[in-house]
This record gives structure tokens, C-alpha cells and sequence, in this order.
């Protein structure tokens, strides 16, 4: 893409019992957008009845025979916009959540090279916090620190968000086999953008609630999340820094993680010894495992500054 021509864009609707809402978002698509790419995800409502009535030139309907989740969806319609010769990817939900009016402001710091992903921010206004149902806010920020410790996007400061857009680039790097094929899909997708260096910018946006109806609870999501999140923040630690690389982050993690083991291990031993045989710890006992726990801390903070530091970014 130079840049002279003007890119080439295809929005992915993954569309899943939305038949109430999708023709008015595939009605509010730019015409900047050269695709409008809808999956219905084996919807057994009457989204085909819908998108057949829609006259819209742009639009491609594919359909799944056996309901693969949003990531499924997303991964098939990604295939079909790179297929398409795609420049930039641009995901927009069906339920109406997603302004597409937007995605100019999406695909702007892509097209201008400041970025390669685009990110939706519904917490840059304070007052779209408070408009935002309680359990969607609680739930999404339990979520927040895990997904950033896990995608290394330190500075994204709405991780869970799924209004998104991508380079074409970007997109060919990564390896769909790694993509989650529901819910997690767009968490995934940014832990997989770290490897490819994808550089990350924020997007305010506002989020609109009405009457469309979401099978994700934040509260379980939670549940369900956290223990992959913490998989994917060892992967991610391990491969950036004991693989591909071996810098001063490595360093501290190898002396940090040993000396904060011992010195909790070496204190919850002494402890339920002292309860057990009603004996007090002496100085000398409580000191051994004090000062392992302080300095083996002090060093992985020290790693986690430098990991933010490291975030995906130009080199000017």
C-alpha cells in the first residue's frame, strides 16, 4: 500500500442471533470500506432473511453449517478480506454496539503508518464509565491487568475491547492455529499482534446498550479467562525473553523469581512449624526468608518496568 493509493478496507461482522440489529450496521458502513464481510455463525434466527433484502453492492455473506463462536467467525472472514487483497481489517460486531461510523478514526493511524492495530478505548470519557452496565465495568477491569500482563500491551487501556483494525501485514503473521475460536478470540489476537511487533493505539469511542442481548457474562468470563491469561503471560515472558532474546529483564527474572520462591516457601515452612510446636520464630528464621521475599520483589518490579518499556513501538 503506498501512499498514494488509497487502502483497501474490509470490515468482518461476525454475526450470531443480531437479525434485529445487523442491516442497520451494514447500513451505517463508510464508504471508505470497500468490503462489508457478515458470517453468520450458523445464526438460527432469521439473519439470512435479513442480509437477502439488503441492497448493498459491498456486501459478502458467508455462513457457517456448525456454530464456531466469534473467533471462528472472525478467522474466516479475515481469510476472505486477505483473499480479497485486503490492506486493513476492520472488526465491527453485528448487535450495534460498534459505531461503524468510526472506522475512519480506526483505520486512520494504520493508513498513516503511526500504527498497524487499532484498539477501541471506551474509557477515554469518564462519563461512558458510568453509562456502562455495572457488571460489564466490574468484569472488565478485573480483566484489564491480566489481559496487559499476558499481551505485553501495557499502555492499551482498554484491553477487552473488540472494536478493532489491522494491518493486512500484520494479520499474515499470525498464526490463526493460535487465535481462540470464541470469546477469547480478541484477547488472543492481541497476545498474537505482540509477536508480529504490531504497534497498538488507542481509539476513545462510546459504546451504546440498548435491547440486544449478549450469552458473555463478564462475571464468568472472568473465570474462564484469568487461568489463560496467566498461561499466556508465561508464554509470552518465556518466549520474548529466554528464546528470542536474552536481555537485563531475563537477567532479574532469573534472580527475582528464584530469591521471591525461597523466601515464601522458607517463611510458610517456618511458620507452620513455629504454630505447630508453639514456638516463635527466631530473629535469624524470620530475616533468612524476610530478605529473599524484599530483594527477589524489588527485582521483578524492576522487570516489569523494563516489560512496559518494551512494548511495541516506532523507532524514530
Amino acid at each position: 500500500m503506498s501512499a498514494q493509493q488509497e487502502p483497501s478496507i474490509a470490515v468482518v461482522i461476525p454475526a450470531y442471533r443480531v437479525a434485529g440489529h445487523v442491516q442497520s450496521v451494514v447500513a451505517r458502513v463508510p464508504s471508505v470500506v470497500r468490503h462489508i464481510i457478515v458470517v453468520d455463525d450458523a445464526s438460527p434466527d432469521l439473519l439470512q432473511d435479513v442480509l437477502a433484502k439488503v441492497a448493498e453492492p459491498r456486501l459478502i455473506v458467508l455462513r457457517h453449517e456448525v456454530n464456531r463462536g466469534v473467533g471462528g467467525a472472525m478467522k474466516t472472514g479475515i481469510q476472505r478480506a486477505l483473499e480479497l487483497g485486503a490492506d486493513i481489517v476492520v472488526k465491527v460486531d453485528g448487535d450495534g454496539q460498534m459505531d461503524p461510523a468510526l472506522i475512519p478514526q480506526f483505520v486512520k493511524p494504520i493508513v498513516s503508518g503511526e500504527a498497524d492495530f487499532a484498539k477501541g478505548n471506551r474509557f477515554d470519557d469518564l462519563s461512558v464509565i458510568r453509562a456502562m452496565p455495572l457488571v460489564r465495568r466490574a468484569g472488565n477491569l478485573a480483566l484489564s491487568f491480566l489481559v496487559k500482563l499476558a499481551s505485553g500491551y501495557w499502555h492499551a487501556f482498554d484491553p477487552t475491547n473488540g472494536y478493532v483494525a489491522l494491518r493486512a501485514s500484520i494479520l499474515e503473521r499470525v498464526n490463526p492455529n493460535r487465535l481462540a475460536d470464541r470469546y477469547f478470540f480478541e484477547i488472543s489476537l492481541l497476545c498474537e499482534a505482540y509477536f508480529a511487533k504490531a504497534v497498538l493505539q488507542d481509539i476513545p469511542m462510546r459504546p451504546v446498550y440498548a435491547d440486544e442481548t449478549s450469552s458473555l457474562s463478564p462475571l464468568a468470563a472472568l473465570g474462564d479467562f484469568a487461568p489463560r491469561l496467566v498461561g499466556r503471560s508465561i508464554k509470552r515472558i518465556f518466549l520474548n525473553y529466554f528464546m528470542r532474546d536474552f536481555n537485563v529483564v531475563s537477567v532479574l527474572l532469573l534472580a527475582g523469581v528464584p530469591s521471591f520462591a525461597f523466601g515464601i516457601i522458607w517463611s510458610a515452612y517456618h511458620w507452620v512449624q513455629s504454630a505447630r510446636l508453639q514456638v516463635v520464630a527466631s530473629t535469624g528464621t524470620v530475616i533468612v526468608g524476610m530478605l529473599p521475599i524484599v530483594l527477589g520483589f524489588q527485582l521483578l518490579l524492576q522487570a516489569l518496568v523494563l516489560d512496559v518499556g518494551n512494548e511495541p513501538k516506532r523507532h524514530r
